[in-house]
This record gives structure tokens, C-alpha cells and sequence, in this order.
């Protein structure tokens, strides 16, 4: 039996609808709305879904941003056109199946024993010769040895010139057609359950002017009835924020263009949030301990939620999503990166903001998240290591090539792990009073890099893009203190101007007049280039912009390299070039002891560890000329609140799902591992007395497996007479 890719033929005088109905029923339609269906899953694979716009906008721009959510490619599986498409796959398969059902319970009931003789020899596979026994008797072997072997058997007595004959017809292998149904019904039983469990029975509620989607900010409280889903509303899927001590009982539904609430017949209490970790600071367990308040009776239900391991209640499951910050408050100190200000201390709550109006910068900082645990790979990593991976030593820096990477990995990527939890990281943005952001992430304690160790300063400008890390070098006390003295101070002409003082007072013993001048007159021009204040920068290109539309100042080993490249002659660059390095780190570790003076430290001893401080110091105040704000924070405490995020859904058609995925393996492995086989034997009387017999096997796929099937067949059941 063969399958037409045609579809139903209706008798009826309206082309239109003749045609339109043999096109939705043909298997070719079918497969056609299968193969767009999978080119969407694969968009909604590829392309991240349900993000906001803006996200959109900064990794592809705003023109592919716009065709995205006009084709509602942002939100593949719940746009119109994906659940039109679906619910046409499974009007077209319903109509296939009706239309093929018939033929096969009919090809079922079948067992074409009036095939001609003449037919059988046009068969692939054939035998025939003398049997041993009579006519009768090799009928009633036959048939019984093919009974034995699981054949179902109907013989025809057909007369002959010599006497009566036997057509023996055979048929196995059935239930390959019960694959066909049943892989064809699992498409339809998937596809209803997707549409059941998917936004349509919510969709329809807003077309149907019922409810519309909430499109504003603000509490949950202050969401309009028209935003909201009755309790008895049959399917939804969405999240729930739920914080430690705190309860909820609200679903939020994201859609395209906002969203809608679900209220529960319960409330969900987080009483704590566990997470148990590997010995390598991995996590290996995330889990929440919650009660359920049942509304209408008062109960309460203690439960744990696991990840893949859901609770279950009154039809609801709900599943450990993720985990999120519960309203964490950090105490932080802000730091100036250069600009001549004090230092201050902010305290906040995570998702709150903060303003800052202080030296004419008006800026507002938004506390976005707190992570406790960080675990990194720090396999191989290296101070000053770059993202190629080569290490930029101070003491031998070719000031003629530009520095590519300014604010690099925290850690070098190597294929070895070594996983190490790195502390707390805290993340917020400073807002410009234009509205544009930037996103910060420092980690609260010194990360050992090398022989090293140091703070991290992430940035970035958009969320599609990495954090690029400052690496600031510890003092003596662990912290950051002395490089922000030390930036301070290379900030303030005054403190500058004492370091070329206190250089020249060592470096100016035995040289004549004009030696003197000449050195001090090099040393507060390099001192200057470096601090980014010197005049002849004035032209120089700007590296970047920072917030409030303030272009960032060259500075730094970049502002030595553009002077070089600039100024001196290419044959004296590379000796220039040392000189000024030498220069330079003499004079920054006057600049440090100055700092230190002026903040009543006491001065830095000239040991193995000042003089890596100090290395890895004018690296990270280079870096810092392209840091786009004027400070840094520093978080010194925090109170932890854990927030668990479950995933609500009611889900009926999951049932029914399963029932697909269960018919989709049976209708595989019917199709692929069963052969539908028609066996035909025809039996007679020669004109000599004989017994002579014919057979052929018939296959809906010729395998080596089936000839040999046949061979033995053909040996066992015609005994050919030798």
C-alpha cells in the first residue's frame, strides 16, 4: 500500500473550495507548514527571546531590530503567525490521517489471496519448484508452519486443467501501518497541546476584549483588573519573585509588548533559599524551602523546591527557576578615579538608586545586583596579561606601539581550570542627567592574579558586550587606598610639582647648571604627559567619552606614545623611549612617597613588594585615564537578602504532550523497525502427477535482511523435491 500526496477531492462545482481543500488535506501541505514551522524553531533557538528592546537595538541596531519585532521574531513561539501555522499543521494532519485511515483498516482486512499466478513471477523476490508431498497436504503445511511463525493466513482453492490448486496469501508486519497513525496522530496530539499550554487561550481572552496588557511600571498592587487573569483561567506559564521572609502569591506573564498578572489560589512563603557548593566553590544544589498558604481553607504546607524536581499544587507547578537578590543593602565607599574630590560613603538597596550631586557632576547611581559567590577559572592568570595572552612589563614597554586592550580580562583564559571563588561582586550604573548609563561590576576583595594581588574594576557601555576590568594593585594594608592616593596625587599639579622636587634634590648632585634644568625640565614634562595635564595633549585625540558627554583625556603611557610618535625622530625613539620609562618610574615612587607624607603614612620602604606595587601601579594608572567615570565604589559591607524566582505554570496540555511523545516513539519504531511483508504461495497439480509451487514475498523495504528472511522461507516452506 502506497500513500498519495494528494488530498481530499471533493464533488462539488466551487473550484475554490475544491481546490482549497485538496491543497489543507495533501500530505504536501503538510510537511510544508512542518518545514516553516522548524525554520521558525530555529530562529527562536538562535535569536534570544522575550528580551527587552533595548538589548535588541545594541547587539544588532535599530534597523534589524525593528524587522525582528515586527515579524515578532523576539517572540517566535507565541506570535500570531507561529500559532496560525500550528493550528493549520493540525487541521491539514487530522484531514491526512481521516483520509488514509480508511485505506489502511481496509489494507488491515485484506489479504489479497486472488492475486494472479502470472503476477507473482514480476515479484523481486520469487521461487518456485517440485514439492514432495501432494497438492493437499503441502496446503495444510504450509499454512500451519506460517500460523506457527506468526503470519496470518487465508488460503483460496482455485480449480486447475489438473485438478484443484491452493493460493496461499500471508501477511505480517501490520503494525508498520499502525506507525503511520500513530506518528501522524503524535503530531497532532504535540501541536494541541502546545496550543493549549501556549499564549493562545490568553491571547483569545484579549481579542475577545476581555483583558488587555498592562504596559506601565509601578507595584503589583496598582495593576487594573483588565491586566489580570481569573483563578480559574485553564492555562499560563510565567515567574514568581519571591524574597526570604516575604510572600507572594501574583504570576507575572511576560508578553511582546508587556505583560499580564495571574493570581494564585495560594500564596508561596520563602523561608529560606539553599545553596550547597562543590569544594571548588561550584554550585551543586539550588533549592528553596517554601510554605503554601492555602487561601480558602488556611492550611499550610511546608515543601522543598528543586531544580527538576517541581511541587505541585491544586493542578499548579512550581518549578526553582533561577534566584535573584531579595533587597540587598550595600555600604559602599565611593573612590575619585584622578577627579579632586573626597572620598564618601553611600548605602543603598539593590534596585534602588542613589543621586549624586558633588563637584558640579550630576549623576545618579542604580544598584542593580550583589553576587556572593563568584567562581573563576584562575588556571595561568598573570598581572597585566593581556586578551592575546602576552604580559606588558613597565620596566620594558615599547612606548611606540599603542596599548590595544586597556581594560582587559579579569583573568587570562587558558585550557586548564583551576576554579577558585573569587568573593563577592557587587554591580550598579551611574546615570548622566542625560539619561545615558554605564554598568560597573567591582569585586569587594583582592583577586590573586600571578604573584600578585589586585582589585577588580569591571565596566562596560552596553549590556551585549563583556566587562573589561581595571586591575588596581593592593598596598601594603591589602587595599586600594594607596593607588588612589597615588591617582590623587597625580592628579594635583602641587603634589607633582613636590615629586620633581624631591627627585631633583637626589638626581641634581654632581651635575652642572644646565644639566639641572634640562632634568627638571624633562621630569615635569614627563610627570605632565603622564598625568594627561600637559598643554601640547590639548590637540591630542580623545580616547573615548565618558559620561555627561565629557570626552576622556589622553594620559597615561598612550599620552607618552602619541608624544614620542609626534615629536622625537624615528632613529631616537627606541632610546628616548627607555629614558622616559626610567624617568617616569623614579619619579612615581617620589609621587608615592609625597602621597603617602600628605596622608601621614609612613614612606614606603624600598623592598621586593613596594617595587612590584609600584610596577603593576603605573599600569592600572595608565588604564585609568580610560575609565569613564570620575569614581569608583567600593563596597566594604553588605546585608544578604535571597530572593528565589520560581516558574508557575498550569499546563493541561502537558498530558496530553506526553501522549504525543509516547505516539511519536511507538509510530518511529513501528516504521523503522517493522516491515509490512505479503507472502503469497500458489499450489497445483502438474500434468505428471506432481506438485508444483510458486512464491513471492512482497515488502514495503527491500532489506538484505528481508532476502535472507525469504531464502529461508523459501527453503522451509516448498521442500523442494531433490
Amino acid at each position: 500500500m502506497s500513500f498519495s500526496t494528494q488530498g481530499i477531492e471533493l464533488k462539488t462545482r466551487n473550484e475554490w473550495l475544491r481546490q482549497a481543500t485538496e491543497l489543507l488535506s495533501s500530505m504536501r501541505f503538510a510537511i510544508s507548514l512542518l518545514s516553516i514551522i522548524c525554520i521558525a524553531s530555529v530562529i527562536g533557538t538562535v535569536l534570544k527571546q522575550n528580551e527587552p528592546v533595548n538589548n535588541y537595538v545594541n547587539q544588532f541596531g535599530p534597523f534589524w531590530s525593528d524587522i525582528f519585532i515586527t515579524l515578532s521574531l523576539n517572540t517566535v513561539y507565541s506570535a500570531w503567525w507561529f500559532l496560525l501555522i500550528l493550528a493549520f499543521l493540525v487541521v491539514s494532519t487530522s484531514l491526512c490521517i481521516s483520509r488514509h485511515t480508511p485505506k489502511i483498516i481496509a489494507d488491515w482486512r485484506v489479504f489479497k489471496e486472488g492475486m494472479r499466478v502470472q503476477s507473482l513471477r514480476a515479484f523481486g523476490n520469487r521461487a518456485s519448484g517440485v514439492m514432495a508431498d501432494a497438492p493437499a497436504a503441502a496446503t495444510s503445511r504450509v499454512v500451519q508452519q506460517l500460523r506457527a511463525s506468526g503470519w496470518k493466513v487465508k488460503t483460496q482453492v482455485r480449480d486447475t486443467p489438473h485438478g484443484e490448486g491452493a493460493m496461499i496469501a500471508a501477511k505480517a508486519g501490520a503494525a508498520n501501518k499502525l506507525g503511520y497513525l500513530a506518528a501522524h496522530s503524535a503530531i497532532v496530539l504535540i501541536c494541541i497541546g502546545a496550543l493549549f499550554d501556549g499564549d493562545m487561550v490568553i491571547r483569545a481572552q484579549m481579542w475577545l476584549g476581555d483583558k488587555a496588557v498592562f504596559k506601565g511600571n509601578g507595584l503589583i498592587a496598582d495593576v487594573p483588573a483588565e491586566s489580570r487573569l481569573a483563578l480559574n483561567n485553564p492555562t499560563y506559564r510565567g515567574n514568581m519573585l519571591v524574597p526570604e521572609g516575604a510572600q507572594a502569591s501574583t504570576v507575572i506573564l511576560s508578553q511582546s509588548d508587556g505583560v499580564v498578572l495571574q493570581d494564585l489560589p495560594f500564596a508561596v512563603e520563602l523561608k529560606k533559599f539553599v545553596v550547597e557548593y562543590y569544594d571548588t566553590g561550584m554550585p551543586k544544589l539550588f533549592a528553596s524551602d517554601i510554605v503554601i498558604h492555602d487561601k480558602e481553607t488556611g492550611e499550610k504546607f511546608e515543601e522543598r523546591v528543586e531544580v527538576n524536581h517541581p511541587v505541585s499544587y491544586k493542578g499548579v507547578q512550581i518549578y526553582q527557576s533561577s534566584f535573584d537578590d531579595g533587597g540587598s543593602t550595600i555600604y559602599a565607599n565611593a573612590l575619585p578615579m584622578g577627579a579632586l574630590t573626597k572620598p564618601f560613603k553611600i548605602e543603598g538597596t539593590i534596585g534602588s538608586g542613589v543621586p549624586l550631586a558633588r563637584d558640579n557632576e550630576r549623576l545618579s547611581l542604580e544598584l542593580t545586583g550583589l553576587r556572593v559567590i563568584n567562581v573563576e577559572n584562575m588556571a595561568g592568570a598573570k598581572m597585566g596579561a593581556d586578551v592575546a595572552g602576552s604580559e606588558t612589563d613597565v620596566r620594558a614597554v615599547d612606548l611606540g606601539s599603542k596599548l590595544k586592550n586597556h581594560l582587559g580580562s579579569g583573568s587570562k583564559s587558558t585550557r586548564d581550570e583551576q576554579l577558585q571563588n573569587v568573593g563577592p561582586s557587587f554591580s550598579y550604573k551611574l546615570r548622566d542627567d542625560a539619561g545615558q548609563a554605564i554598568e560597573f561590576n567591582n569585586y569587594m576583595l583582592p583577586v590573586g592574579l600571578g604573584d600578585q594581588r589586585a582589585f577588580l574594576l569591571g565596566v562596560r557601555n552596553t549590556p551585549a558586550e563583556p566587562f573589561r576590568y581595571l586591575r588596581v594593585p593592593v598596598d601594603e594594608n591589602d587595599s586600594m587606598n594607596g593607588f588612589i592616593a597615588l591617582r590623587a596625587a597625580l592628579a594635583d599639579s602641587q603634589m607633582r610639582e613636590a615629586a620633581v622636587r624631591r627627585y631633583m634634590a637626589e638626581a641634581a648632585k654632581g651635575r652642572t647648571e644646565a644639566e639641572r634644568l634640562n632634568l627638571e625640565t624633562s621630569a615635569t614634562r614627563i610627570l605632565s604627559l603622564f598625568a594627561g595635564t600637559d598643554p601640547w595633549l590639548d590637540k591630542a585625540p580623545s580616547p573615548g567619552m565618558g559620561l555627561n558627554d565629557r570626552p576622556l583625556r589622553l594620559g597615561g603611557l598612550s599620552a607618552m606614545s602619541y608624544f614620542l610618535e609626534q615629536v622625537v625622530p624615528d632613529d631616537d625613539r627606541e632610546r628616548t623611549s627607555d629614558a622616559m620609562v626610567n624617568l617616569l618610574n623614579a619619579l612615581l615612587l617620589e609621587l608615592t612617597q609625597v602621597s603617602r607624607e600628605t596622608a601621614g603614612l609612613d614612606p614606603l620602604p624600598r623592598t621586593e613588594a613596594s617595587q612590584a606595587f609600584l610596577s603593576q601601579a603605573v599600569l592600572a594608572l595608565s588604564d585609568s585615564f580610560f575609565y569613564p567615570a570620575p569614581m569608583t565604589f567600593a563596597m566594604s559591607n553588605f546585608d544578604h537578602v535571597q530572593a528565589s524566582v520560581f516558574q508557575i505554570a498550569r499546563a493541561p496540555g502537558k498530558t496530553v504532550v506526553y501522549l504525543g511523545c509516547l505516539f511519536l516513539i511507538i509510530g518511529i519504531f513501528a516504521m523503522l523497525y517493522v516491515r509490512d511483508r505479503r507472502l503469497w504461495v500458489w499450489i497445483q497439480p502438474s500434468a505428471d502427477g506432481r506438485t508444483e509451487a510458486e512464491m513471492a514475498l512482497s515488502t514495503n523495504r527491500r532489506t538484505l535482511d528481508g532476502d535472507a528472511e525469504f531464502q529461508q522461507l523459501s527453503n522451509r516452506l516448498l521442500q523442494v523435491k531433490p
